[in-house]
């Protein structure tokens, strides 16, 4: 059974920094392409970045300067560096196959 379970949330101030982190088991990890979304209440779920098993990476515009994406195969973990953050980046942050979704995991920005 695949799972993903994502860390590394919580309440960070304007223009601070925080790393998701989302750990993978039971699943082809190395294989994977892998992504981050989040949704804020009251609106629809937004996709955020992706990453393949070469390590090629995408990302939303929104977020493209400031967030990245990366993988440790060895540890079966995809992180999301989040940098400079906004207001407007406080959501339910979840990790995903595509196939296969974590819970998510809360994150704040504010004053």
């Amino acid at each position: 059974q695949v799972q993903f379970v994502e860390s590394g949330g919580g309440w960070a101030q304007p223009g601070g920094s925080l790393r998701l982190s989302c750990a993978a088991s039971g699943t082809s990890f190395r294989t994977s392409r892998l992504g981050w979304y989040r949704q804020a209440p009251g609106k629809q779920r937004e996709w955020l970045a992706a990453i393949d098993d070469e390590g090629t990476t995408n990302y939303a515009d929104s977020v493209k300067v400031r967030f990245t994406i990366s993988r440790d195969n060895a540890k079966n973990t995809v992180y999301l560096q989040m940098m400079n953050l906004k207001p407007e980046d406080t959501a339910v942050y979840r990790c995903t196959d595509w196939d296969t979704w974590g819970q998510g995991i809360q994150v704040t920005v504010s004053s």
